[in-house]
């Protein structure tokens, strides 16, 4: 049996190095955070054969003095910590006092920097374990660390390192996390001799663009709220910007990158009822809070963390960007009416803007449910007498005036959705804005309308129910049969079927009847409505459908109420439905995530016809 001995310092800081530098992008994510610690503005980074021949970062920071730059390359040796207090509330990118070592154990490495208040730079050497004197060198400020043949003297751990392409496709998306992090510092990327990104100091909203890209920052929100000492801030993609990947997902905690199981099923929670669940929502969202409350010192990649309280941090996120996302999109959040508004937890909330008309709607419209005949004195003051009816005839397509004060009235402040003008083939609604024309997909729009309602009414315990005045039979199967006989036969059952609304009896062994249903669904076929509710009961029982698969099946029966294609609408049908979307959160997309509406600019459209050119 083998004794227990010591390792050499050289193979501990080996094993250390392998914890610490998996590839040259570890090593570029250590040095690049060593260099915003040093408070540098200025950061350049030069790459040879993806990271591997070479990784250079010259910034322009406080810089390292004479008497420190051997420890610099020694292991756990800092000057970010010296307690455990320290420790435990530790503010700065690095505290280990690994890296440095870490990476010189590995590679040739050399050190120059310049302090401050020094007369000159200095320059230590290293190769593996071996260390060279100090000797003086040529330095304006701040400090560069060039790093060559990575896993030079273990040649096992450099096979597995991979091609140069993907080594390098590694190392650019640790520089980006980084200048994502810090838009107040200049950051310049260059690879094999070639400049490919440079990043001047600039607004948060001008560096997401960028370093993520056009597309994702004008189909970006921003977010930023804060509650009890913690913030969250930052921008997240609307969820029409979806990806199949988790590609554009940036989460910060205290400037630093991190991946959190916590923070990360906070966030799907909150994207879960609008988006596609085979996509994946973008995102960069930076978490602020007291050093103290978070422990960063998990692993040595140091990109884990552990909060104190995960489950005041889980409901804090999941709330902010549940509030930013039911806001209508494209809408100020003060349109949104307070009886809109979902629980948030106690933090800030939205407040409606003065003298919108929202009202109480306490019935309904015969043939869909628009609300325009409770609405009719709102729409007779606000058309005055240029509302117009669908002209007959005229192939699939329904015309009227818009309001003709509608250019001088603040009324194109009011109603960002504008004001009806004509649809199309029975599926799209044209209106006119300040901005110049919407399209809207009617039957998306009513659907997520009516979703948000029975969501809102069922949280409530109030789903309305409406008798039907004559009850309708069908013949049902066996299991059909079964589950009315399962819902009825137990006081869960019985409760689950009237929270939804619906009163369903049994006939005989092959024949339901339906007696009641949702009110706000009167309109739709009880019989396939019965039968998609059925069939979740069915599956996955009362308790399972009504928590696990509500949103499901509120989805179902939202679908069976919207308004269906080809359904011809009044110029007022349509204007309800315009200030319906503006009063109801997350009405930018339908239940399935697809968008409900676009804005197409006067700017656009002039630039179709060539109008000036």
């Amino acid at each position: 049996m083998a004794s227990i001995k010591l390792l050499p310092d050289q193979l501990i800081s080996q094993i250390a190095a392998g914890e610490v530098v998996e590839r040259p992008a570890s090593a570029l994510k250590e040095l690049l955070e060593n260099s915003l610690d040093a408070g540098s503005t200025e950061i350049n980074v030069f790459l040879m054969n993806g990271g591997v021949k070479q990784l250079r970062v010259a910034d322009n920071g406080q810089g390292i003095i004479k008497d420190d730059l051997v420890l610099a390359l020694t292991r756990h040796a800092t000057s970010k910590i010296a307690s455990l207090e320290d420790l435990e509330r530790v503010a700065s990118l690095g505290f280990r006092g690994e890296a440095l070592a870490s990476i010189a154990s590995i590679s040739r490495t050399q050190l120059t920097s310049r302090a401050s208040d020094s007369y000159h730079a200095w320059r230590v050497s290293s190769e593996g374990a071996s260390i060279s004197p100090l000797e003086p060198a040529a330095l304006d400020a701040g400090t560069i660390i060039e790093v060559q043949d990575i896993y030079f003297n273990t040649p096992a751990r450099r096979k597995f390192l991979k091609t140069e392409a993907t080594e390098f496709g590694h190392c650019e998306e640790a520089f980006r996390r980084v200048a994502l992090s810090r838009p107040d510092v200049t950051f310049m990327l260059q690879h094999n001799g070639r400049a490919l990104m440079r990043l001047s100091v600039a607004a948060p909203a001008r560096r997401f663009s960028e370093v993520l890209g056009t597309d994702f920052a004008s189909e970006a929100f921003t977010v930023d709220e804060s509650a009890a000492g913690i913030r969250l801030w930052g921008m997240a993609a609307k969820p029409t910007f979806s990806r199949n990947s988790r590609d554009t997902q940036y989460v910060y905690v205290n400037g630093r990158f991190v991946r959190d199981k916590l923070i990360s099923h906070a966030i799907r929670q909150a994207y879960q009822d609008v988006l596609h669940h085979d996509r994946h929502p973008a995102f960069a969202l930076f978490l602020e809070l007291d050093p103290a409350l978070v422990d960063v010192n998990v692993h040595p990649s140091k990109t884990e963390v552990r909060f104190r309280d995960g489950q005041s941090i889980h409901r804090f996120i999941f709330h902010a960007l549940h509030k930013s996302l039911a806001t209508p999109v494209g809408l100020p959040g003060s349109l949104v009416p307070q009886s809109a508004q979902s629980q948030n937890g106690g933090f800030s909330e939205l407040s409606p803007s003065a003298g919108y008309p929202v009202s109480s709607y306490p019935t309904f419209q015969s043939n869909m449910d628009l609300r325009a005949n409770e609405s009719s004195g709102f729409y007779q003051t606000m058309f005055g007498n240029n509302q117009a009816e669908p002209h007959a005839g005229v192939d699939s397509v329904a015309f009227g005036t818009p309001p003709n004060q509608f250019a001088h009235h603040s009324a194109a402040q009011d109603f960002p959705l504008g004001f009806a003008v004509a649809q199309i083939h029975g599926v799209y609604v044209l209106a006119q804005n300040q901005s110049g024309l919407v399209v809207v997909d009617m039957h998306a729009a009513h659907e997520r309308i009516m979703y948000e309602r029975l969501k809102n009414a069922l949280d409530a315990s109030s789903v309305p129910t409406q008798p039907l005045l004559i009850p309708v039979s069908f013949n049902a199967d066996r299991l059909e049969v079964a589950a009315v006989q399962a819902q009825l036969s137990t006081q869960e059952g019985q409760n689950a079927l009237h929270q939804l609304g619906f009163d369903i009896a049994i006939l005989s062994p092959t024949t339901l009847a339906v007696r009641a249903v949702p009110a706000m669904l009167q309109d739709a076929d009880a019989v396939k409505l019965a039968r998609d509710v059925l069939h979740d009961l069915q599956a996955y029982g009362a308790t399972r459908a009504l928590a696990e698969r509500r949103n499901e099946l509120l989805g179902t029966m939202a679908c069976h109420a919207a308004v269906r294609a080809n359904r011809m609408l009044t110029i007022p049908e349509m204007n309800a439905l315009l200030r319906d979307m503006e009063s109801t959160e997350r009405s930018g997309q339908c239940n399935h995530g697809r968008p409900t509406w676009f804005q197409v600019t006067m700017a656009e459209l002039d630039k179709m016809f060539m109008r000036g050119k």
